[in-house]
């Protein structure tokens, strides 16, 4: 169907305003908007610009590699997603750095053009945010976004500080902690060491360094 909504004139990014989720889908279907990053929660959205930096692409990268290598080594059910919308149509939407789901009980989402219905598959165990210049509505509204969604743990990467914000989710509210629950025996002082290794170690160098810990 073709999409009769104008752009408004005004159009602010990088912010929550006040939308209909009639006026947030539309402006999704726009191709000039197709690089940004879209978020709806509680009748207000955000239309976030991507970021283009050196910093937020090697911290997503290596955060990714290393939970995943997590789960590889301590037989640990997971399945990952980068920039993928998750959707509780008509009231929420997020498209967070990383997500993760996690356990043995999760279905896999199928692969499409289309966000996760998060209604039939559920929210992602862990999301990721990798925040280069979003730190602090990474740490507020999105927080509350994600509480809503029903994930059960969020974190938030500086990138400036080189320091992962944890949170475990549960009973409508979220608390930080230091160890993962979601990826048991998972010390998040372990990521921040890997990100302060990664500005002077390749990849290849890191992971192989996060297999001798994973396997002590």
């Amino acid at each position: 169907m073709v999409n009769t909504l104008p752009v408004p004139q005004n159009l602010v990014t990088d912010t929550w305003v006040k939308a209909s989720w009639e006026e947030f889908l539309a402006l999704g279907d726009r191709p000039e908007l197709e690089k940004a990053r879209f978020y709806y929660d509680n009748g207000s959205m955000r239309i976030e610009t991507m970021p283009i930096g050196s910093g937020h692409g090697q911290d997503n990268t290596l955060l990714a590699q290393s939970i995943s290598l997590y789960g590889t080594v301590k037989t640990i059910r997971i399945k990952g997603f980068t920039n993928t919308s998750f959707r509780k149509k008509g009231v929420r939407e997020c498209q967070p750095d990383i997500a993760f789901y996690v356990g043995a009980d999760f279905d896999f989402p199928p692969k499409t053009s289309q966000p996760v219905d998060v209604n039939e598959f559920g929210a992602p165990h862990l999301v990721i945010e990798i925040a280069s210049t979003t730190l602090n509505d990474d740490l507020g509204r999105k927080r509350l976004l994600y509480e809503r969604l029903g994930v059960q743990e969020y974190w938030i990467v500086d990138v400036v500080a080189g320091e992962v914000v944890a949170f475990e989710v549960a009973d409508g509210g979220s608390k930080q902690i230091r160890e993962s629950k979601v990826l048991p025996g998972l010390d998040i002082t372990l990521i921040e060491e890997a990100l302060k290794h990664s500005q002077t170690q390749d990849d290849g160098d890191i992971n192989r360094w996060l297999l001798q810990v994973f396997n002590g």
